[in-house]
């Protein structure tokens, strides 16, 4: 078990907890996503943690590595799997959107989750990453914050320069900052067609 997994097992309930403990942020974290995610269809949340975005947002279904916090996911309504990101255990096509809140700066091998996610999308899927920009304001304050810092000494944080490129090589089209706010950032794209080099349109706003 790694290093990463241990922390999410080990300290589940402080993690779930600080929601509750930083009502502010979470709702600003809850908001700026909920400008990318569709409010139809059925949506996947991979690394779906507790459930605090899931559930609000509509995500029907979820996986995530950690039993404690996939079972906190379950209590909230989310059908939730026990599993890892690279190897998604769903039928190619399964799904309308995929959601990945936070989760790319624990990844071991972001392209082969990134593959896995586009593999579970239907054709034109939407594909949703929201994350810490490295050296942003909410890093730099994260990094200080005990609660945080346990979990975050395990990531390595990116630029939405480097996430953007990341998602544009693998096969993600019209990648667009749906929200940004404070070092936060929401990324929203589609799934590419193969064969199709026309402009899609992606159905989020971008308000």
């Amino acid at each position: 078990m790694t290093d990463k997994l241990q922390a999410f097992r080990q300290y589940a309930v402080d993690y779930d907890c600080w929601f509750d403990d930083h009502p502010a942020v979470y709702h600003a974290q809850l908001r700026l996503l909920g400008r990318a995610v569709p409010s139809q269809g059925l949506g996947l949340e991979v690394g779906v943690g507790s459930g605090r975005f899931a559930t609000p947002l509509g995500i029907r279904c979820g996986i995530d590595p950690s039993f404690p916090l996939a079972e906190m996911a379950k209590s909230r309504g989310v059908e939730v799997a026990i599993g890892v990101g690279e190897h998604l255990p769903y039928r190619s096509g399964s799904f309308d959107y995929a959601v990945m809140m936070t989760v790319i700066c624990f990844l071991d091998d972001m392209t082969g989750v990134l593959l896995e996610v586009l593999r579970v999308l239907a054709p034109s899927g939407i594909i949703v990453v929201g994350f810490i920009e490295r050296d942003g304001e909410i890093f730099r304050h994260y990094r200080r914050e005990p609660e945080k810092g346990r979990f975050l000494r395990h990531a390595v944080f990116y630029s939405p320069d480097e996430v953007i490129r990341e998602l544009r090589d693998v096969g993600v089209s019209r990648v667009k900052v749906a929200a940004r706010e404070r070092g936060f950032c929401i990324l929203a794209g589609k799934k590419k067609i193969p064969g199709m080099n026309h402009p899609t349109r992606i159905n989020v706003s971008f308000s």
